[in-house]
């Protein structure tokens, strides 16, 4: 199955509201059993709180089901992920 990366921006969330956001996040992959939430990367900058999401799924349209499931932020893009890559991957 395809791997994404999605880029998701958040309106003013806080903290607390981070963590409904997870759990509803989880709730709403187990609800798409052809969607998995492999792990989110949280930032902060001057234009607020982001999210850098990897996912498993068949398409971008589910992707875009879950998110409305969620709500909470809006999707700002969406990337395939075209592969993986470490410091392991590199030896001297």
């Amino acid at each position: 199955m395809t791997r994404y990366l999605i880029e998701r921006v958040y309106a003013e969330a806080e903290e607390e509201a981070m963590l409904d956001i997870g759990h509803r996040s989880k709730q709403a992959a187990e609800q798409l059993p052809d969607v998995t939430w492999e792990h989110s990367h949280v930032v902060s900058d001057e234009s607020g709180i982001k999210s850098y999401c990897i996912y498993e799924a068949p398409n971008h349209e589910m992707l875009h089901e879950h998110a409305t499931r969620v709500g909470g932020h809006t999707i700002k893009r969406i990337y395939e992920i075209a592969g993986d890559v470490t410091p392991a991957d590199f030896p001297d």
